[in-house]
């Protein structure tokens, strides 16, 4: 078996994701949804040989058998750029790969509101993209990269683990650095990129203490900051934040994050209701006067009330959005009905 026709198939079918373990036939992840493959089962010894002999450099089997776990991107000329991640699952070598499209697609064409375009003209302050893992947050933060690139001259520094979309400079000029092929660490990045000269920074994901200080260090110095988090809605986000650091910096953290967020931007992607693909539903908070308030004063549990009450300034709560989904036809009732934390305005409806 060539693993690279494996790569064509799954672009061929639209997938997401592949999945090879052992002893089970190939797995392509489809609109969300796990299809297997009619390829015979592969044995663990075979995905060691296609992996060994076909994707991983000697650098990433050493670093492999080292640590028994592996994250990086790579080309597969003709086909696709790839996100793998190599790992062990009772003995055997498996592996897991995100299929990355070259085009980049704009913040219009995957459907995301306007006001993520006016997070992207910000000229400093934190902007974030949260949401579970899968939800297209990478895909929606190249969208934004790529719309200053078009639109701006500057100096975009991106910190990313592994690199997934490839950026051509246009107007600005993007530097992409990789973890562990490029730098050690996020933090140790960030704390050189601030030496670079730069107008925006790109935080491919803000996983620590340290890594969210140096971030929200370099949102008050006047950068325009870029930054994924796994929070599932924007409160969260912006009380994980808040609530990685000890409880005696807490409160000055407050007062860092009301004076630099400019917004969250939550995801979640959906099936469509007519089988053809996936559909974005978005949370919107945007740093408003009031909203900052309420982050100072550690008023959290009302920001989601201030939202809804202003969905005149751009701002949308989840359910709102999946309730829009619904009445346009876009996702079906139990989908909506299953995301949403208040089910029950749409079962009214």
């Amino acid at each position: 078996m060539n693993i690279f026709d494996l790569f064509k198939l799954a672009v061929k079918e639209n997938a997401s994701d592949l999945h090879l373990m052992s002893n089970m036939p190939p797995v392509l992840r489809i609109n969300g949804k796990l299809v297997r493959t009619n390829i015979t089962p592969l044995k663990g010894e075979e995905i060691k040989q296609l992996l060994y002999q076909n994707i991983l450099t000697e650098e990433h089997i050493a670093r492999f058998e080292n640590d028994l776990e592996l994250d990086f991107s790579t080309y597969i000329p003709d086909v696709c750029r790839v996100r793998v991640n190599v790992h062990r699952q009772r003995g055997s070598i498996e592996a897991a790969f995100r299929l990355i499209t070259y085009k980049i697609r704009t913040i219009k064409e995957l459907g995301l509101p306007e006001v993520v375009a006016e997070f992207a003209r910000r000229p400093d302050g934190l902007v974030l993209i949260t949401g579970p893992t899968g939800v297209g947050k990478t895909t929606t933060l190249a969208a934004i990269i790529d719309l200053i690139n078009s639109e701006r001259e500057a100096i975009m520094i991106s910190i990313e683990d592994p690199i997934e979309y490839i950026h051509k400079n246009k107007k600005s000029i993007i530097k992409q650095r990789e973890v562990y092929s490029d730098t050690h660490s996020f933090a140790e990045a960030l704390k050189r990129a601030l030496r670079q000269d730069p107008n925006v920074i790109v935080v491919g994901e803000m996983r620590d203490l340290e890594t969210i200080a140096i971030t929200l260090t370099a949102a008050e110095t006047g950068h325009l900051v870029l930054a994924t988090l796994h929070t599932p809605n924007a409160t969260s986000s912006i009380d994980r934040i808040i609530d990685v650091f000890p409880p005696h910096q807490q409160a000055q953290v407050r007062i860092e994050v009301a004076d630099t967020l400019q917004g969250v931007i939550s995801q979640q992607l959906l099936p469509k209701v007519d089988g053809s693909g996936r559909v974005a539903a978005c949370e919107i908070l945007i740093a408003t006067p009031a909203i900052r308030n309420l982050i100072r004063e550690g008023k959290s549990s009302e920001i989601a009330t201030y939202m809804q009450t202003s969905q005149q300034m751009g701002m949308r709560l989840m359910d709102n959005s999946l309730k829009e989904l619904y009445e346009k036809r876009q996702i079906s009732y139990d989908v909506a009905r299953i995301r949403m934390r208040h089910p029950e305005e749409l079962e009214r409806k």
